[in-house]
């Protein structure tokens, strides 16, 4: 009995053995190394499920089409370009090897041509006119007019326009503040072309990445370069308001697919813009301020390729710092109905 009991442990051992020798092996087994991926377009509507992004700036490293590589959370790489519409700066879903313009994804962003993300989360088109200014926000103690620049195509007769400064009028009207994009004949991404100015005093901003200018007049105001040594800022006024400004040119390749006209003797320079707002007022108006009311009713036809706000002569200001467009809300006696909301 104790023989036989023996050769049971034994070959009791020699299965364990086995097993946990084939649980090894199926442990130790390297998947299979996946080929690297080049990113797609994603569609807006379509956003993936609790994906976490990457944000690629051009810059002169990323030269050749602004590719980089990146590696996702399966392990397989991912080789990103960021789409044409947006060469300078996009985000990536490097899981789903898919990149997005910051304009389809981000409320309170402008860009291009330009096209502004409403808080709704809806894309919509505002031409207005060159060498004009008009109203983006207008509320009760805040007040952000931008001025466009254009170009005219001689050749197709179309006229277009771009965002080249904005001007911010806040703390009861005693301050001023400018962000504009300073034109240029050639681009040089390693020279400055953002200008910010304070009631009339240019802002000293050292030309180094990360570099930040705290007001000593205006508490609570900042400028920081965000990601690079020129060219990007985020100007924030704590409690009120947070603007992301970059300044972009029109690409050869831009100009060639939509027709820009673009010339030899300048580059259109213009600046891509976020928004993002803290207690503004239930009857914030405005390009861009009416999407934050919370009665808003979208009536464009978002459906459309390029949905187009009109109404031109309610915004128009007469001056990058002039608050009188027919909808200004700027310094509007209180008990109007309207009440406070955080966005």
């Amino acid at each position: 009995m104790a023989v036989r009991g023996g050769a049971v442990a034994v070959l009791l051992v020699v299965a364990l053995a086995l097993s946990c020798d084939a649980a090894s092996a199926q442990f130790l087994r390297k998947k299979p190394k996946q080929p690297p991926q080049t990113s797609k377009p994603g569609n807006p509507k379509q956003l993936p499920p609790k994906g976490k992004y990457t944000t690629i700036t051009a810059n002169k490293y990323h030269k050749r089409d602004y590719e980089i590589t990146c590696t996702t959370d399966y392990g397989a790489a991912c080789y990103v370009k960021c789409p044409a519409r947006c060469p300078n700066k996009c985000l990536a879903y490097c899981a789903y090897c898919l990149t997005f313009c910051l304009c389809d994804l981000m409320p309170g962003t402008s860009c291009g041509d330009p096209r502004f993300t409403g808080a709704d989360g809806n894309t919509f088109y505002f031409h207005g006119k060159k060498e004009e200014s008009f109203c983006l926000v207008t509320d009760d103690q805040l007040h952000i007019n931008a001025r466009f620049m254009g170009n005219h195509n001689a050749e197709s007769g179309r006229d277009f326009t771009w965002v080249q400064a904005l001007g911010v009028t806040f703390g009861g009207g005693r301050h001023r503040l400018y962000v504009g994009a300073r034109r240029a004949a050639e681009w040089d991404e390693d020279e400055d072309h953002v200008v910010v100015a304070l009631d009339g005093e240019p802002v000293d901003l050292e030309p180094a990445e990360n570099a930040r200018w705290v007001s000593k007049a205006v508490r609570g105001l900042s400028v920081t370069r965000t990601g690079t040594a020129a060219n990007a800022v985020t100007v924030e006024l704590a409690g009120v308001f947070i603007i992301s400004a970059n300044a972009v040119p029109i690409t050869d390749e831009d100009s060639r697919v939509h027709s820009y006209g673009k010339t030899e003797r300048d580059t259109l320079v213009h600046l891509d813009v976020g928004y993002k707002f803290h207690g503004l007022t239930g009857g914030v108006d405005g390009v861009l301020g009416q999407t934050y009311r919370p009665d808003y009713v979208n009536k464009l036809d978002i459906a459309a390729k390029m949905p187009v706000m009109g109404g031109e002569d309610k915004y128009r200001s007469s001056g990058l710092f002039a608050t009188d467009c027919a909808v200004s809300r700027f310094q509007r006696a209180a008990g109007d109905g309207f009440t406070s909301f955080a966005s």
